[in-house]
């Protein structure tokens, strides 16, 4: 494979972002710890997506450069909402959640779960369960009673992203946002897409190089952002935060495995997962503390 990389504009925990063939399109490389065979399924995701209409980057190729297998994307001229985030330096419109970040969200999030023609696999409660059993943070005990909480919850076949990050949204030039990064999608349940939204903004631990006034404004206003997000998701869709409550501790526990997350973070989602796994849930289980 002829490797046509210019300059690295973006890296993150799972991959690199180089330029390609001049800067007209990107490259996506994942990092040698990432198997050609997830990289093969991240293309095809994408592709799915992209020919179904979904608002995303188109993918061109699957390439292998150097041992290390890569994704070749359109190149999208925009900026990420986290972007807008920090040079906007959260304008009283976000504070009060009805400005682009709280907004473009819902909106783009609800839009994608109307969707319930797209040919992917139902696998969406497979892959959560596959990677609760993963979480070697937690005790065998509270691992089975996580994914015993799943059971009993409805099974829906709606498109969802899998990873609604402010990262992974796109403003273009004309305003039209739209989703990067399928690697996560499937057919399921959109509440647990807004699990998701809630726990990253509620967890998340922002890179430190971030501006202070940034940092400190952020933890103020995280919960005021998960309360305007969900009045308009629920105002546009009729699903309520209860609804989302019981995927909250299953998300959670998934999010332990992600290799992109700081410790740090994991250590905040390892706290909520214990305080809501009470000895009356686990019955007279005693969990063990098992480290990461």
């Amino acid at each position: 494979m002829l490797d046509k990389r210019g300059r690295k504009i973006a890296e993150g925990g799972c991959a690199e972002i180089f330029e390609w063939e001049e800067g007209s399109k990107i490259l996506k490389l994942a990092r040698p710890n990432i198997y050609y065979g997830d990289a093969a399924v991240e293309y095809q995701k994408n592709l799915t997506v992209w020919e179904s209409g979904i608002p995303s980057a188109r993918p061109f190729e699957l390439v292998d450069i150097e041992g290390r297998p890569g994704i070749v994307f359109e190149r999208i001229i925009g900026d990420t909402l986290t972007e807008r985030f920090i040079r906007q330096g959260l304008q009283q419109a976000d504070i009060h959640g009805d400005g682009e970040l709280v907004r473009v969200t819902a909106q783009l999030l609800y839009d994608i779960h109307q969707r319930n023609d797209v040919p992917l696999p139902p696998s969406q409660r497979e892959q959560l369960i596959y990677a609760i059993q993963h979480a070697v943070q937690l005790s065998e005990a509270e691992r089975e009673h996580i994914v015993n909480s799943l059971r009993p919850l409805p099974q829906k076949a709606q498109l969802c992203h899998g990873d609604p990050n402010p990262h992974n949204i796109l403003i273009q030039k004309d305003n039209k946002p739209l989703l990067i990064d399928w690697m996560n999608a499937a057919i399921g349940n959109p509440e647990a897409d807004l699990a998701e939204y809630i726990i990253m903004i509620r967890y998340a631990v922002l890179p430190a190089d971030m501006p202070e006034p940034i940092l400190k404004m952020f933890d103020q206003v995280r919960e005021l952002m998960i309360e305007r997000f969900m009045e308009e998701y629920t105002r546009k869709s009729g699903i309520t935060h209860a609804e989302v409550e019981p995927w909250l501790v299953p998300i959670a526990a998934r999010k332990l495995t992600v290799d992109s997350i700081p410790d740090a973070e994991k250590e905040r989602l390892l706290h909520f997962i214990r305080e809501n796994l009470s000895m009356h849930d686990l019955g007279e289980i005693q969990t063990e503390e098992v480290n990461p």
